[in-house]
Protein backbone atom coordinates (compact mmCIF):
# COMPACT_ATOMS: atom_id res chain seq x y z
CA UNK A 1 0.00 0.00 0.00
CA UNK A 2 1.54 3.23 -1.01
CA UNK A 3 0.53 6.48 0.92
CA UNK A 4 -2.79 7.80 0.29
CA UNK A 5 -2.87 11.80 -0.01
CA UNK A 6 -6.50 13.36 0.73
CA UNK A 7 -7.24 17.65 1.78
CA UNK A 8 -9.26 18.05 4.77
CA UNK A 9 -10.82 22.13 5.86
CA UNK A 10 -13.04 23.31 8.29
CA UNK A 11 -13.36 27.35 8.48
CA UNK A 12 -10.14 28.68 7.31
CA UNK A 13 -8.03 25.73 8.08
CA UNK A 14 -6.78 23.71 5.53
CA UNK A 15 -5.19 20.23 6.16
CA UNK A 16 -3.03 17.77 4.20
CA UNK A 17 -3.87 14.34 4.90
CA UNK A 18 -1.07 11.46 3.83
CA UNK A 19 -2.19 8.30 5.05
CA UNK A 20 0.33 4.88 5.38
CA UNK A 21 0.34 1.50 6.70
CA UNK A 22 1.80 1.63 10.32
CA UNK A 23 1.31 1.86 13.75
CA UNK A 24 -1.18 4.53 14.63
CA UNK A 25 1.76 7.12 15.15
CA UNK A 26 -0.10 10.20 13.83
CA UNK A 27 1.89 13.65 13.39
CA UNK A 28 1.24 16.60 12.93
CA UNK A 29 3.40 20.03 11.18
CA UNK A 30 6.50 17.61 12.38
CA UNK A 31 5.13 17.10 16.40
CA UNK A 32 3.26 14.52 17.66
CA UNK A 33 -0.81 15.10 17.83
CA UNK A 34 -1.10 14.83 21.38
CA UNK A 35 1.60 17.36 21.61
CA UNK A 36 0.27 19.99 19.41
CA UNK A 37 -3.70 19.46 20.65
CA UNK A 38 -2.84 19.25 24.07
CA UNK A 39 -6.80 19.06 24.90
CA UNK A 40 -8.44 16.02 25.27
CA UNK A 41 -11.22 16.84 23.44
CA UNK A 42 -9.21 17.83 20.17
CA UNK A 43 -7.43 14.79 20.36
CA UNK A 44 -10.94 12.78 20.33
CA UNK A 45 -11.58 14.43 16.96
CA UNK A 46 -8.43 13.25 15.70
CA UNK A 47 -8.41 9.95 16.41
CA UNK A 48 -12.80 9.85 15.91
CA UNK A 49 -12.38 7.90 12.46
CA UNK A 50 -9.98 6.01 13.37
CA UNK A 51 -12.67 4.52 16.49
CA UNK A 52 -15.70 4.56 14.15
CA UNK A 53 -13.88 2.25 11.19
CA UNK A 54 -12.05 0.08 13.97
CA UNK A 55 -8.90 0.84 12.24
CA UNK A 56 -6.90 2.15 15.46
CA UNK A 57 -3.26 1.59 15.75
CA UNK A 58 -3.23 0.63 12.05
CA UNK A 59 -2.13 3.37 9.84
CA UNK A 60 0.28 6.24 10.47
CA UNK A 61 -0.80 9.72 9.39
CA UNK A 62 1.26 12.47 8.15
CA UNK A 63 -0.71 16.07 8.30
CA UNK A 64 0.49 19.87 7.79
CA UNK A 65 -2.30 22.07 8.57
CA UNK A 66 -2.06 25.89 8.60
CA UNK A 67 -4.90 28.50 9.04
CA UNK A 68 -7.72 29.33 11.55
CA UNK A 69 -7.40 28.07 15.13
CA UNK A 70 -6.90 24.87 16.89
CA UNK A 71 -10.20 23.78 16.80
CA UNK A 72 -10.81 24.29 13.41
CA UNK A 73 -7.77 22.69 12.62
CA UNK A 74 -8.70 19.40 14.38
CA UNK A 75 -11.84 19.25 12.41
CA UNK A 76 -9.93 19.90 9.02
CA UNK A 77 -7.67 17.02 9.85
CA UNK A 78 -10.64 14.55 11.04
CA UNK A 79 -12.20 15.46 7.15
CA UNK A 80 -9.15 14.47 5.76
CA UNK A 81 -8.20 11.39 7.74
CA UNK A 82 -12.22 10.21 7.17
CA UNK A 83 -11.78 11.36 3.12
CA UNK A 84 -8.26 9.41 3.32
CA UNK A 85 -9.79 5.86 4.89
CA UNK A 86 -13.02 5.69 2.38
CA UNK A 87 -10.13 6.19 -0.34
CA UNK A 88 -8.72 2.76 1.34
CA UNK A 89 -11.91 0.57 1.48
CA UNK A 90 -15.20 1.81 0.75
CA UNK A 91 -16.39 -0.32 3.14
CA UNK A 92 -15.91 2.95 5.34
CA UNK A 93 -18.06 5.45 3.94
CA UNK A 94 -21.52 4.20 5.76
CA UNK A 95 -19.87 4.15 8.86
CA UNK A 96 -18.35 7.49 8.44
CA UNK A 97 -21.14 9.36 6.53
CA UNK A 98 -24.26 8.29 9.65
CA UNK A 99 -21.21 10.00 12.37
CA UNK A 100 -21.20 12.80 10.17
CA UNK A 101 -17.83 12.99 9.21
CA UNK A 102 -17.89 12.75 5.33
CA UNK A 103 -19.18 16.32 5.13
CA UNK A 104 -17.46 19.26 4.69
CA UNK A 105 -18.94 21.83 7.36
CA UNK A 106 -19.69 24.90 5.12
CA UNK A 107 -20.29 27.64 7.80
CA UNK A 108 -17.70 30.49 7.10
CA UNK A 109 -17.10 33.61 9.08
CA UNK A 110 -19.52 36.59 7.81
CA UNK A 111 -17.94 39.43 6.69
CA UNK A 112 -17.74 42.78 7.93
CA UNK A 113 -20.44 45.38 5.94
CA UNK A 114 -19.89 49.10 5.62
CA UNK A 115 -21.49 51.11 7.52
CA UNK A 116 -21.52 49.23 10.65
CA UNK A 117 -19.18 48.18 13.08
CA UNK A 118 -19.65 44.29 12.38
CA UNK A 119 -21.07 41.59 10.26
CA UNK A 120 -24.45 42.10 12.16
CA UNK A 121 -24.09 44.56 14.61
CA UNK A 122 -25.30 48.58 13.98
CA UNK A 123 -24.39 51.89 15.40
CA UNK A 124 -26.01 53.39 17.74
CA UNK A 125 -29.70 54.76 16.36
CA UNK A 126 -30.95 58.26 17.56
CA UNK A 127 -33.97 59.47 16.48
CA UNK A 128 -33.14 62.89 17.21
Amino acid sequence: MEIINTLGRRKTSVARVYLSKGTGKVIVNKRDYKEFFPIDVLQAKVEQPFAVTDTKGQFDVKVNVFGGGINGQAEAIRLGISRALVELSAENKPLLKVEGLMTRDPRMVERKKPGQPKARKKFQFSKR
